[in-house]
């Protein structure tokens, strides 16, 4: 991975991380509006999350950054959601009225 895109990658927890920053943003602002849209506008689920993340990410190709480079940040990424899902999905137990 080049040097800028390792930048945008990795963090350091911290309360000035610009990354911790912007999953705080998509986190509590982005998907909430996101959802919203689809529902006023009645859009499939994740309709806008798909295609706006695929338009994202091609802006960033058209940026210079290589599309190889995007698909192994984006698996880093996603296999680390998974993880956090996981975890909290464990540390939360079983959904509530299930037992």
């Amino acid at each position: 991975m080049t040097k800028n895109f390792k930048k945008l990658m990795q963090h350091d927890m911290s309360d000035d991380c610009p990354i911790c920053h912007a999953e705080d943003l998509v986190t509590t602002t982005l998907i909430p509006a996101v959802a919203a849209w689809e529902i006023a506008n009645d859009f499939p689920q994740f309709s806008l999350a798909l295609h706006g993340a695929a338009g994202l990410l091609s802006a960033m190709i058209e940026e210079g950054y290589k599309r190889d480079e995007i698909e192994v940040a984006l698996k880093k990424l996603l296999d680390e959601f998974e993880v956090s899902i996981a975890n909290n999905t464990a540390m939360a137990g079983p959904p509530q009225g299930s037992a």
